[in-house]
């Protein structure tokens, strides 16, 4: 017999003993595994571990230098990198800066939504395979007290073992399936709250109240240009001359 068919030969076994709860924990399980593996590629695909592509956008617009900025933002692949053009595409424009904010933390807003799409059936099963493991243990445990009672006085000790183990099996099952689960849930919500606070981050640097991120005036092509020294720096170096 090669291994596959001795896994198959396996399977069937288990599906045999443990009846339909063990059937229901196994789709459930191939369920849970197609969406881990479809999150995976979402995930990235996404330029999630582009981390240095934000910071690196803020370190050259506090330097004035806005096209290089522009052009590092777009060149990144992280979701804050692809707001932050946005934003200095909107002050390039003279937008307001509220209108450019609003518009910035909608677009995250949607990007993680869409990045926690299908996390609720991964929770769904993390919560119910160890119930239904638990309940079919139950059934089982019932199943073995009930042919104990029917064998009378005639006890035979391996019917009542072979009941037990039958049922302890779908509990075993059922763990299986939900730890997997569990810890896939936490590793992606992880991800996503991180993004959340990267998204923040990149948000308030650009906008921080410095004279260096003051709007940037559109050029006659349209193009971003580093913003003019800011009236009060020009005093206070007046001041200081």
């Amino acid at each position: 017999m090669s291994p596959a068919e001795e896994i198959l030969s396996r399977g069937a076994a288990l599906l045999a003993a443990g009846g339909p709860v063990v059937a229901i924990l196994a789709a459930m399980s191939v369920g849970a595994l197609a969406v881990v593996l479809a999150k995976l590629v979402q995930f990235a695909g996404a330029g999630l571990s582009d981390r240095a592509g934000p910071r690196a956008v803020i370190a050259l617009y506090r330097e004035g230098r806005v096209a290089d900025a522009h052009a590092r933002a777009e060149r990144s692949r992280h979701p804050a990198a692809a707001l932050l053009a946005l934003a200095i595409e909107g002050q390039a424009r003279a937008v307001p800066e509220p209108r450019i904010r609003e518009e910035c933390l909608r677009r995250g807003a949607e990007t993680v939504e869409t990045l926690r799409g299908w996390l609720r059936p991964l929770e769904v099963t993390a919560a119910l395979a160890p119930l239904l493991g638990l309940l079919g243990t139950v059934l089982g445990m019932i199943d073995a007290f009930a042919a104990l009672e029917a064998a009378g006085s005639r006890v035979d000790p391996s019917v009542l073992s072979r009941g037990i183990w039958e049922a302890l099996l779908t509990t075993a099952v059922g763990l299986s399936v939900a730890i997997p689960a569990v810890a896939a849930v936490n590793w992606f919500e992880r991800r996503v709250e991180r993004l959340e606070h990267e998204i923040d981050g990149a948000l308030a640097g650009l906008f921080a109240s410095d004279p260096v991120f003051a709007p940037v005036p559109a050029t006659p092509h349209g193009h971003a240009h580093a913003p003019h020294a800011h009236p009060a720096g020009q005093q206070a170096a007046a001041a200081r001359g």
